[in-house]
């Protein structure tokens, strides 16, 4: 058992605060609720006496997934015709992360004080991105909260989905690659110093393979801090060239132009940039602050800076595809469906449909991919350690037939 200071309002709307003793946090509200009072704040003595809180690199990460739950929860509970008020304050308890489950306390207080939820949203950049707080203040002011958390769900919903399929599709080729990486590894650093003391002991001369690899094993016992610091350099370089706005653009444009992977690159940025345009449209945003928060999510500066251009042509009253095909970015179907989207008076629709289209060409080209970049990995990894177990094998024959 331990205590826990409680802060809590009765069915009359006064508010009340004390302390009790309960196995949990559960348990605490469970005694609130057969006292008929509604739970606010709940916090264990020795949290409130220590006044601690764990550095942010040692919080739990809020991640997409956590985003996601809190947002349906939220518009289960608003739809259910509970005040926002109450509804963050039951997600307060319930949320299991818990970095996620104070900011929701934080923005409860704030809500508590006055403020709109967008306003209190806003608070914690880190947790909400902008594009979730302006639906959000758009859904408030328009009146349609509960409509908004739903599309931003159905946002969410997509874009995890998407993520999850990359991420499952990958792990395999990773933990082929990881596998036999390791097993090179281990051939290389134990195995073959092994040999090696064995062939240097016998005064006659070993086949070339056998050589080129007892070299290449004592280069990399003899030298791997080298291989280490070169990986960290080109990182570590790569990084700084790209923290120049203009370097970033270049090396971004770049990428669009590799053959398997850019492509993939532009079909993923296309996706989440027709969804959250189409989001954001559906949910009451008008277009010129849609295309402004939209040129902000994108993780290629190329891409962003296309946005951007699009979004300054509106602004002088072009049209959006038009504007699109100027860049040179956008796949050409993306922009007749979205020049279709623009003749029918149907765009956010339209949008949705084009996300939907890349999004599932994703999958495939990623499917694609990973069929031949499987058997790749193993030819390649399998050729190498052939090669290793011939050249040795090749030389300890040669050594027998000699003293034959």
């Amino acid at each position: 058992m331990a205590e826990y200071l409680y802060k809590a309002t009765t069915l009359n709307g006064q508010t009340v605060e004390g302390a009790m003793d309960g196995k949990d946090e559960e348990a605490i509200i469970q005694s609130l609720h057969q006292l008929g009072y509604i739970p606010i704040r709940i916090t264990s003595h020795e949290e409130k006496g220590t006044g601690l809180r764990l550095p942010s690199f040692l919080r739990q990460r809020v991640g997409v997934k956590n985003l996601l739950t809190f947002t349906q929860e939220l518009s289960t509970l608003i739809s259910a015709g509970l005040p926002l008020d109450r509804s963050l304050n039951i997600l307060g308890t319930i949320t299991e992360n818990q970095t996620l489950r104070e900011t929701v306390k934080d923005v409860l207080k704030k809500v508590e004080g006055g403020n709109s939820l967008a306003q209190a949203l806003a608070n914690h950049p880190r947790i909400f991105p902008k594009l979730y707080i302006n639906m959000i203040k758009a859904g408030e002011s328009g009146g349609f909260l509960e409509t908004i958390l739903s599309r931003l769900a159905q946002y969410l919903q997509g874009t995890k989905e998407i993520r999850d399929h990359l991420i499952s599709v990958m792990i395999y080729p990773l933990i082929l690659t990881l596998v036999t990486g390791v097993s090179i590894i281990v051939l290389v650093t134990f195995v073959i110093p092994r040999f090696a003391r064995i062939f240097s002991d016998i005064k006659q001369a070993i086949p070339l393979p056998t050589q080129i690899v007892l070299t290449f094993s004592q280069l990399v016992k003899d030298y791997w801090w080298a291989g280490v610091g070169a990986v960290v350099l080109i990182y570590f370089g790569l990084k700084a060239y790209t923290k120049d706005e203009e370097r970033k653009w270049k090396w971004d444009r770049s990428k669009l132009r590799w053959r398997v992977v850019g492509d993939l690159i532009k079909k993923v940025e296309v996706a989440r940039f027709a969804r959250t345009l189409g989001t954001l449209l559906q949910s009451g945003v008008s277009i010129l602050p849609a295309f402004n928060l939209v040129k902000e999510i994108s993780q290629n500066l190329a891409i962003s800076r296309s946005i951007a251009h699009v979004h300054d042509r509106l602004r002088e009253g072009k049209g959006i595809s038009r504007s699109m095909e100027e860049t040179g970015v956008f796949p050409p179907l993306a922009i007749h469906m979205i020049s279709v989207g623009e003749e029918t008076g149907t765009l956010d629709a339209m949008l949705i449909k084009v996300a939907e289209a890349y999004e599932e060409s994703v999958r495939t080209a990623v499917k694609r991919f990973v069929s031949l970049l499987e058997p790749l990995i193993i030819l390649v990894m399998g050729g190498i350690i052939l090669f290793i177990v011939v050249s040795i094998l090749w030389a300890i024959l040669s050594v027998n037939e000699l003293a034959i």
